[in-house]
């Protein structure tokens, strides 16, 4: 089931960053909902539906995460280690986009489930160009069916090949 979620989490400490990811995703298409989380305290918050996200009507449940990696008040590792740890969330992708190359930061952010991960480009039509791929890239991607909270939808796995894969607990 291909997603109709059109809601996308972005997390970054910079104001200039968010603003530019932010005006990227909104040119490339206008109906696409920008949400914005200053750090990972803030996104798992978010993700949780603690507080001001609990209304999931105002605070949908994103389609995918773009994350930076280091940030005060929580990282994008932590981010990560929060829907690692939450199976029933962990079906959301989501991509790194740091201004870091350094190999660890790549390989740890891999081991805790990142989609993808992009070094932030230095330009802004670099940044509209990966933005773009990104975007057109999950637009077509079929994933799991989730509730408005981010939990998985269950699905009969009656005949089906998925009977012999055990379904996670949380």
């Amino acid at each position: 089931m291909k997603s109709q979620r059109r809601t996308i989490l972005v997390i970054d400490d910079d104001a200039n960053d968010r603003y530019l990811i932010e005006r990227a995703l909104r040119r490339i298409n206008p109906d696409c909902i920008v949400q914005v989380a200053h750090n990972g305290s803030e996104a798992i918050a978010y993700l949780r539906g603690d507080g001001q996200y609990a209304d999931r009507a105002k605070f949908q449940f994103p389609g995918y995460i773009i994350t930076d990696l280091k940030m005060p008040d929580g990282d994008g590792f932590d981010v990560l280690s929060f829907l690692k740890h939450n199976t029933t969330l962990s079906v959301i992708p989501v991509v790194v986009l740091s201004g870091s190359g350094d190999d660890d930061d790549i390989r740890q952010a891999y081991a805790l489930g990142a989609s993808g991960f992009l070094v932030k480009p230095q330009d802004t039509q670099g940044l509209v160009r990966r933005l773009k791929l990104l975007y057109e890239f999950f637009s077509e991607c079929e994933v799991p069916e989730v509730t408005t909270s981010g939990h998985e939808v269950r699905t009969s796995s009656e005949g089906k090949i998925a009977q012999r894969f055990a379904r996670a607990k949380n």
